[in-house]
């Protein structure tokens, strides 16, 4: 905990003078997402509160935020945790992902399409493969996914996905086996990207469909399997 608070401490620049709830949200939602707090970890209001040098009142409203994004979770007398999800909370990512990505590529206009995004994301995800890191693997995946639906140029979607991207890093936290998890969607990922680089918009949908399909079953699998021995 001490060196994610160190890290913390770097964010408060980006308060600036207009410190706001929503932006310590905006922060804590990204350092969950990154998997610097993995579920169940207690927040303490005193030293989050310190390393980002804002007031008791204005991080509980941040945390009351995050909890409403079912990020969080209040329990009484114990304090504010990050939440730890379900296998039914997993299930119900998959099928909003499906929903959502699955319609962004389905309406881009005609090509071509801006994917520096998802070109830089499949980069990323590569050079964390070679250098051994397979959580960053996952982030890298995470922001491909996060730049495939900006394509859509949606504030509102961006801005819904990215609260489903921060519970879906939640759940890749239960699972103990990174590589395996991970280490096929790099070259899926390819595959996306080069059907869009096509204009093949048609290719692009169906590759991602069945990515989305085999992701769900190889998390559920884990996660079931990892619940279970914890239980």
């Amino acid at each position: 905990m001490a060196e994610q608070l160190r890290d913390l401490s770097d964010d408060r620049a980006l308060l600036g003078r207009t410190s706001t709830a929503e932006r310590v949200s905006d922060i804590l939602r990204s350092r969950i997402a990154e998997g610097y707090f993995p579920p169940g970890t207690r927040l303490s209001e005193d030293s989050i509160g310190g390393a980002l040098g804002v007031s008791r009142n204005t991080l509980r409203e941040a945390f009351r935020l995050l909890t409403h994004e079912r990020l969080l979770v209040h329990e009484l007398n114990r304090g504010v945790f990050v939440r730890v999800l379900t296998v039914e909370d997993v299930e119900d990512i998959y099928r909003t992902r499906m929903l959502v990505e699955c319609a962004v590529v389905r309406g881009l206009g005609e090509p071509p399409y801006g994917l520096d995004g998802l070109a830089g994301a499949v980069e990323e995800g590569r050079r964390a493969a070679r250098e051994g890191d397979w959580k960053g693997v996952g982030t890298a995946n995470i922001h491909f996914h996060r730049e495939l639906v900006a394509l859509a140029a949606s504030e509102r979607t961006d801005e819904l996905m990215r609260s489903v991207f921060a519970e879906l890093r939640l759940a890749f936290h239960v699972v103990d086996e990174p590589q395996r998890l991970h280490e096929p969607y790099i070259a899926r990922n390819v595959m996306i990207l080069e059907a869009l680089q096509a204009g093949d918009r048609g290719q692009a949908e169906r590759l991602l469909a069945g990515y989305l399909d085999d992701s769900l079953e190889r998390v559920v699998e884990v996660y079931r399997r990892r619940v279970g021995e914890d239980g």
